[in-house]
C-alpha cells in the first residue's frame, strides 16, 4: 500500500517514522523546503502534559500518550540514528503570581486528578522554591507547581533523527517539491479518491495521502475544493548566554510563568520565549520588537540575572491556527475517502507529533486490514 505524507516538519516527520514501522507499507514524503523547517523550527519544544490544564477527552488523552512515547522514542530514536536529541528529563516549573483560594483549590484538585491518572504534580510555597530555585527572584510570585514528567526536547534534532530513522525502515524523502494540483477520480455516492497528486517532481500517486503541511495545507486543500482555513500566528524567542548557570547546576527545568518559557538549553543558554502576534490584515505578521523585548523583561523579572545576559541571536515562526475550529486537525478531508489530515496543530505541534502518528496509523491501518 502506497503512502504519500506531505509536509515534512516534526508532525509529518513523527508520521512517516510511525508508519515505516508497520509491515507492507511503500512510504513517500514529500515537502517544498528541507525537513524542520517553519513552524518547527523555532519551537521551543517544551512539553505540557500533566501540568496542562486538560484534564478529559481527546485533549488529555493526546497529551498523554504523547509524554509516554517520548520516554521511549528518543532512546529508540538515539540508538537507531547515532544522534543526540538533547531531552530535558527535569521536568517543568510553572509560576504562580494569584495565591487567591479559588486559584490554589483548583491547583490542588488537578493534582489529585493526576493522582488519580498515575501522573505526579507538586505545588510549592515561595520558601521550596526560594531553596529549590533561587535564580526565582520576584516578589509578585507567590508560589510554584512543579511537574516532574514532563519534559523539553529540541524540535529541530527530533525531526532530523525522524527522517534518518524512518530512511533507514525504507520511507523516500523529497524535498524541494512542491504539489501543482491534485487529481480526483468523479465522486462515487458522497467520496472522492485521489487518485494522484501533480508535483515539480511529476505525478505521484497513492492509496492514501496524508496532508501534515502546516500552513501549507490550506492551498493544497484549496485544490480539492475543501478548503482547511488555516491561518499564521507569529511566535519570537531569543537565545541568552548567561555565563553560568541560573540557579542550581544539577536541576534546570524549564520555568513558566505568564506564558513565557525560560528554556536551559545546554551549557549558560538559555531560550526565552514565545510572543503571541496575529495578523492584522491579511496573513502578514511583521514581528513586533516591542512583544519580543516585553517577553524578555517578564523573563528578567522572575530571573534578574538574566539581566545581564547577552543576546546570542533571536527567531521567529508562524504557527498554524485552525480557523472557527479547535487545534489540530486530525482526520479524514470531508468528501474525500483517501486524504487524511494531521494539521493545524498551533502551540503543540511538537508535544502530540507522537499521538498524531499513531492516530494516523490507527486510521491507514484500519483500512488495510478491512480491505483484506
Amino acid at each position: 500500500m502506497n503512502v504519500v505524507i506531505i509536509g515534512c516538519g516534526v508532525v509529518g516527520a513523527a508520521i512517516a517514522y510511525e508508519l515505516s514501522l508497520v509491515k507492507g507499507l511503500k512510504i513517500t514524503v514529500c515537502d517544498r523546503q528541507p525537513p524542520a523547517q517553519a513552524s518547527t523550527g523555532a519551537a521551543l519544544g517544551v512539553l505540557m502534559g500533566a501540568i496542562s490544564q486538560k484534564i478529559k477527552g481527546k485533549a488529555w488523552q493526546m497529551r498523554q500518550t504523547s509524554i509516554q512515547r517520548y520516554e521511549t522514542l528518543i532512546p529508540e530514536l538515539e540508538a537507531l540514528t547515532g544522534r543526540k536529541i538533547p531531552f530535558n528529563r527535569q521536568g517543568i516549573l510553572m509560576l504562580l503570581s494569584d495565591s487567591s483560594l479559588e486559584v490554589m483549590s483548583a491547583w490542588e484538585k488537578l493534582v489529585e486528578i493526576r493522582h488519580s491518572q498515575g501522573w505526579h504534580l507538586e505545588i510549592w510555597d515561595t520558601a521550596k522554591l526560594q531553596n529549590i530555585c533561587p535564580q526565582v527572584d520576584c516578589e509578585k510570585i507567590t508560589g510554584a507547581v512543579y511537574s516532574p514528567q514532563d519534559r523539553q526536547l529540541d524540535p529541530t534534532a527530533l525531526t532530523l533523527a525522524l527522517v534518518e530513522a524512518a530512511q533507514q525502515n525504507g520511507v523516500t524523502f523529497k524535498f524541494g517539491v512542491t504539489v501543482l494540483d491534485a487529481q480526483t477520480s468523479p465522486p462515487e455516492s458522497s467520496s472522492q479518491f485521489c487518485v494522484q497528486l501533480e508535483t515539480t517532481e511529476g505525478k505521484i500517486g497513492a492509496d492514501w495521502f496524508v496532508v501534515a503541511a502546516g500552513l501549507g495545507s490550506t492551498p493544497l486543500t484549496a485544490k480539492l475544493n475543501q478548503i482547511i482555513d488555516i491561518r499564521p500566528v507569529l511566535g519570537q524567542a531569543l537565545q541568552m548566554r548567561v555565563g553560568h548557570p541560573l540557579g542550581n547546576p544539577d536541576f534546570q527545568p524549564v520555568i513558566t510563568g505568564n506564558d513565557v518559557h525560560i528554556v536551559p538549553v545546554g551549557g549558560t543558554d538559555y531560550w526565552i520565549g514565545a510572543t503571541v502576534e496575529f495578523p492584522c490584515n491579511g496573513n502578514e505578521i511583521p514581528p513586533n520588537q516591542e512583544l519580543l523585548e516585553s517577553v524578555r523583561e517578564q523573563a528578567i523579572a522572575f530571573c534578574p540575572e538574566l539581566a545581564t545576559a547577552t543576546i546570542l541571536r533571536t527567531w521567529s515562526g508562524l504557527r498554524p491556527r485552525p480557523e472557527g475550529r479547535p487545534a489540530p486537525v486530525i482526520g479524514k478531508l470531508p468528501g474525500f475517502s483517501n486524504i487524511l489530515l494531521a494539521t493545524g496543530h498551533y502551540r503543540n505541534g511538537v508535544l502530540l507529533a507522537p499521538a498524531t502518528a499513531y492516530a494516523i496509523r490507527e486510521m491507514i491501518s484500519d483500512r488495510a486490514v478491512a480491505s483484506r
